[in-house]
């Protein structure tokens, strides 16, 4: 049982009661959330727009700025899913307490009684047992605070509301945040139609980036799905900003909302777009994926870039210059395990036979396949795939084996 406080006492402790703002300063803290294994990348991100004091955490990196890198970091940033600004953290002994503190914040300082709210909350090793009761129980006391103030209550809008509350609890410690992003910024708005596993668009920018790739030699994916890989890709190497298809975003609704400010920023961005020369291509077994691809394509006005072809994999005809692979094979939960084994035989053999000079990133959640690719890896990330714990993994692939490459390289140093 935490012992009762007085929550008028101010403490030094970075998690003890109010953390308020109630205007936006130049020095505000902000938390952007990513996927596990793309912190570093968020982070180098976020140092080019030119925030500050970027610390990483584990799927998240927080960082201080003002609208301009709020904005920013929403409009450029491909491994960023929400970019959160806490206004309030408190410690709590009990539900009482906890709707008490939540009660006596001044929300009426970020919105109104004729705004319309939704609140989400996230929990680990929580005091509370129920995170839907925990959103409900901040939902009434934001409620009574309007009333007691206004005679008047916000409204709920779980699908389009003018400020999205966010809550995580630890324990007896509660962490309140605004999204600023609204709905997750993996939501680019360019994905029209969806294949029978789309992967993020988040993990997919990710692995294009970890991969290294140059921007300038020519990038496959011999098994693309509905071509999320190769659509960020493209967005990459032609500098296309990661919410540059994207309708809206939380902070547009807020009471402070800088509409100059805003085009600036994305102007600032915008400017950057360009043309690139290497080729991006795909292919894929299934009509319908290719389908799918296409419609995505087109959305993204990017269906004259990227080359599509229906082919397996086994049949994809991989041109002799050197060149990058970056794909997401089945990873066996829809096929027989001894069939997922011959796939990954079949990948390999592929890659030895025809991609020399090649260097090849393979993402997959089946470890005991990946070694039925019979190369060895290079390096190995460790990534998430929703749920699903997966291995990033490159290949260097050469003409010969391993050893009589370094047997050669060897001699003519000698």
């Amino acid at each position: 049982m935490i012992p009762p406080f007085d929550v008028h006492i101010l403490s030094s402790s970075a998690y003890f009661f109010y953390l308020c703002r109630k205007k936006l300063n130049d020095n505000q803290l902000f938390i952007a959330k990513t996927q596990y294994g793309l912190e570093e990348l968020l982070a180098a991100e976020l140092k080019a727009i030119g925030a500050r004091d970027i610390q990483l955490l584990t799927r998240a990196v927080s960082f201080r700025g003002g609208l301009r890198e709020m904005y920013a970091a929403n409009y450029t940033c491909r491994t960023a899913l929400h970019i959160l600004m806490p206004v309030l953290d408190f410690k709590f002994r009990d539900k009482e307490q906890f709707f008490d503190l939540i009660k006596k914040f001044e929300w009426a300082d970020y919105f109104g009684p004729d705004n319309t709210m939704s609140i989400d909350t996230v929990m680990s090793d929580s005091f509370f047992t129920n995170s839907h009761y925990v959103s409900l129980l901040c939902k009434d006391a934001v409620a009574d605070y309007f009333r007691d103030k206004f005679k008047r209550r916000p409204s709920v809008d779980l699908e389009n509301p003018n400020v999205k509350i966010h809550l995580h609890i630890r324990g007896h410690e509660c962490s309140v945040s605004f999204d600023s992003s609204g709905g997750s910024l993996h939501r680019r708005g360019y994905r029209v139609k969806q294949g029978l596993a789309p992967m993020s668009e988040v993990l997919a920018a990710g692995m294009v980036m970890l991969s290294g790739w140059d921007k300038k030699c020519n990038l496959y994916d011999p098994m693309c799905g509905s071509a999320t890989i190769l659509t960020e890709a493209a967005m990459i190497a032609g500098n296309i900003p990661a919410g540059y298809y994207r309708k809206s975003f939380g902070f547009e609704k807020w009471k402070d909302f800088d509409e100059d400010l805003w085009q600036e920023v994305k102007n600032a961005a915008d400017e950057n777009i360009s043309e690139y020369e290497c080729a991006i291509v795909g292919a894929d077994n299934s009509v319908q994926a290719i389908k799918a691809a296409e419609d995505n394509l087109k959305s993204a006005r990017l269906h004259k870039d990227i080359h599509l072809t229906v082919c397996d994999f086994r049949e994809f005809r991989f041109p002799s210059e050197k060149a990058m692979i970056i794909t997401n094979p089945p990873y066996g939960e829809r096929i027989k395990p001894e069939d997922i084994i011959r796939l990954y035989k079949d990948i390999g053999d592929t890659l030895k036979n025809h991609c020399h000079g090649y260097q090849a990133w393979i993402i997959s959640s089946h470890f005991d396949a990946l070694k039925f690719i019979g190369l060895k890896p290079g390096k190995k990330i460790t990534l998430f795939n929703g749920p699903l714990e997966c291995k990033f993994v490159k290949f260097d692939i050469f003409e010969g084996s391993l050893k009589q490459k370094k047997e050669n390289e060897h001699g003519h140093l000698r």
